[in-house]
């Protein structure tokens, strides 16, 4: 009996297999789409693992050298170079007015620019998204923003490995290393360890103004 089931079966798939076939044949422009669709499928795969690739190793090789310079302007059109804060340590941040764990974090920067800017500690806010001067400017208003918030431009981004995730931050001594990066949203400890570090790393030095 289980043998003839078995028969039954097998049967079944090769009439299946079979009908198939004549579909195929009866209809070229299936086997069209069908390829088609798996040549974009394949294009889109090897297109996205090159561009990961690339953004690795961009990323990675930030770690330890100089973090790429900037010249990017603040919500009331100051200019302000990254090259500037050389002799303080920097938290660079990412961030949208979209971002959901952003506005998490950001109370907690407040909080830690109060406590470590007499220090030689300054954050610096890059703003990532589309959204008008105006209303990034009440945003950060609204959240009690202390420190200088910096409309951000695509090609700053990309020169930091592309910033694909918000919020990520990167963590530069006073000698303009980057020393640290962290994507999305992190515990508070987390930054407080990369602040004291970028603190005690770099020749301490009135930046300029």
């Amino acid at each position: 009996m289980t043998t003839s089931l078995r028969d039954e079966e097998g049967s079944r798939t090769g009439i299946v297999f079979l009908k198939s076939r004549l579909l195929m044949k009866r209809n070229p422009l299936i086997l069209f789409f069908v390829a088609a669709i798996v040549a974009v499928m394949l294009f889109t795969g090897i297109r996205m693992a090159r561009n990961n690739r690339a953004g690795n190793s961009g990323k990675g090789q930030l770690i330890g050298n100089l973090a790429p310079d900037f010249d990017l302007q603040t919500l009331d059109g100051k200019d302000v170079k990254l090259s500037d804060l050389r002799g303080k340590a920097v938290l660079l941040n990412f961030w949208a007015t979209y971002c959901g764990p952003c506005k998490v974090e950001m109370p907690w920067f407040v909080e830690l620019q109060k406590e470590y800017g007499p220090q030689g500690f300054q954050i610096i806010g890059v703003a990532m998204d589309d959204a008008s001067t105006e209303d990034i400017a009440k945003f950060a208003k609204d959240m009690g923003v202390n420190y200088p918030i910096l409309l951000g431009k695509e090609s700053v981004g990309e020169s930091y490995g592309g910033v694909s995730v918000l919020p990520t931050t990167f963590f530069v001594d006073r000698d303009g290393k980057v020393i640290a990066r962290e994507f999305g949203l992190q515990s508070r400890s987390v930054f407080v360890d990369h602040i004291k570090r970028a603190l005690s790393q770099g020749q301490a030095v009135q930046a300029r103004r």
